[in-house]
Order: structure tokens, then sequence, then C-alpha cells
């Protein structure tokens, strides 16, 4: 996987684990304060449209994951 696969995985994964958590009809609810979660990870796939600067694929290049995908 390269970094737009783990950015789209993590984000996704995030919004609904923090969905799970925040909404008062889930199993899982514990606090709305979750819901600021959600929002943050939204704000930033909002920004990374306009700035092309995502702190999670920052972390990810540091950690080593390829950038895109090599020809075999």
């Amino acid at each position: 996987m390269i970094i737009t696969d783990w950015i789209h995985t993590l984000a996704g994964l995030f919004i609904l684990f923090s969905l799970a958590l925040g909404v008062e009809a889930s199993p899982l609810f514990h606090s709305q304060y979750w819901l600021f979660f959600t929002a943050f990870v939204g704000l930033n796939l909002f920004q990374f449209g306009f700035s092309k600067f995502c702190p999670m694929a920052y972390i990810l290049k540091r950690l080593g994951v390829p950038e895109g995908r090599t020809l075999a």
C-alpha cells in the first residue's frame, strides 16, 4: 500500500471509530466529545484539498511508506 491508500484507510477508520463512540444511538457510545475528532479528521481532509499538506502523509513518509507504486 502507498501513502494515499493508507491515508484513505486511516481517515475512514478514524471517522467510523469516532462516530461509533460519539453517537448516542451506537452501542459503543462513550461521549459526544468524540464527534470533535470526526470534525478534526474532516477538516484535515478539507484543508488538504487547498494546501496539499497532510500531517498523516508526513508521518507515513517518515515511517518509510512508499509514495508511489513501482512498475514491475
